[in-house]
């Protein structure tokens, strides 16, 4: 089924082409190369029937198909359900551990569209951008289907700031959505995720973009130099503290010793509890204190409370129990933000246990920033 959209219009931030352009001219010259895909669920390929049929592999293939003298290698380090708060948290194990030569990024439906993203995502950014394989980087912005809501706002003064080239669905896709031109029912099944039929407009938009670098690529450029940041970027060195890098106090907590066997195989290296007053202990230096869990869809599931340097009237509580049905989600809670530098203690207990609980407490990881 054909569809009419004005995918010359996603092409919103040209931004600098320099390391897009290299890109481009030494794939012509058969180097090889590796592409790799970081977001949320769209990136993964949810919804749509097979991976060869997500928007990630299609850009992939467009490279392949224009280049057959390289050999590209494909990363999809999608995530779903995942924010660039944990985006760039991983990006440095998932992504730029591959030496990437070419790096879509896309969180614009799981970011918020307030400050708070605007600065982890930056973090993300100059995170990817200043790795010192200097990988081509292109911002993605995907929208909800039924009210066009994204973080498109925040992620494109990021953008713009760092001269980034960026494609956006919004006057591509929703744009005829919102006119009628196209039925959302035909494109997703639940006004987030598209299906393959969706999948395939969003990499229309994204090829149609390169296709336009492409016809320029023998054009001179010079590259953009790194920037002063724009935010506070507190984010840009986070790091993950998980049973293989970190020893914490644990009373009651317990390490999980199975392997993680693929990018999103989450619920690995972290550790559980099942008993009431379980406790684990951190000692972590940073100015951005955030908790990884596990929400499970299996009810009853345990409580615990989250309390940083012993304030138990700001202590955030961690409630195991996953009220959608979709599956279990890998649930992020910021603990503190833009605190005074230093060490800080984090203690988690659990605080409400079940006789016939379904599961134990899950903690999946400690999201550290800010620190040396």
């Amino acid at each position: 089924m054909g569809y009419e959209i004005q995918a010359e219009k996603g092409f919103v931030n040209r931004g600098n082409l320099y390391r897009i352009k290299n890109l481009m001219q030494r794939a012509e010259r058969g180097d090889r190369m590796t592409l790799a895909f970081l977001g949320g669920s769209i990136t993964q390929g949810s919804v749509s029937s097979q991976y060869t049929n997500c928007y990630a592999y299609l850009v992939y293939d467009w490279f392949v198909r224009r280049f057959p003298k390289t050999a590209f290698t494909y990363v999809n380090a999608g995530v779903g359900g995942t924010t660039s708060q944990f985006g760039v948290a991983r990006v440095e194990e998932d992504v730029l551990a591959y030496k990437p030569d070419f790096v879509i990024i896309e969180f614009s439906v799981n970011d918020e569209n307030t400050d708070f993203y605007r600065e982890t995502y930056e973090g993300l950014v100059r995170k990817v951008y200043g790795n010192a394989f200097a990988p081509a980087v292109l911002l993605v912005h995907n929208m909800f289907y039924d009210t066009g809501a994204s973080a498109e706002e925040k992620h494109r003064e990021i953008g713009a700031h760092y001269h980034l080239p960026g494609v956006s669905m919004k006057p591509a896709i929703y744009a005829q959505v919102e006119a009628g031109a196209i039925d959302r029912r035909e494109i997703t099944p639940d006004d987030l995720h598209p299906n393959s039929e969706g999948h395939a407009l969003l990499a229309e938009v994204i090829t149609d973009c390169l296709d336009k670098i492409y016809m320029q690529r023998q054009e001179a450029e010079e590259p953009f130099p790194m920037p002063e940041p724009l935010t506070e970027n507190a984010y840009e060195n986070a790091r993950r503290f998980q049973n293989h890098n970190s020893d914490p106090v644990c009373e009651g907590f317990t390490a999980d010793g199975a392997l993680k066997k693929y990018v999103n195989d989450m619920f690995r290296c972290g550790w559980t509890a099942s008993e009431k007053g379980a406790k684990i202990c951190f000692a972590v230096e940073g100015t951005e204190i955030a908790v990884q869990y596990r929400k499970s869809v299996k009810h009853p599931a345990p409580v615990a409370l989250a309390v940083v340097d012993g304030d138990e009237e700001n202590a955030v509580t961690l409630d195991a129990n996953f009220e959608e049905t979709w599956g279990d989600s890998l649930h992020i809670d910021t603990l503190a933000h833009h605190i005074s530098p230093g060490v800080h203690q984090v203690e988690i207990r659990l605080t409400q246990t079940h006789e016939n609980d379904a599961v134990p407490f899950y903690l999946v990881s400690l999201i550290v920033a800010g620190g040396r």
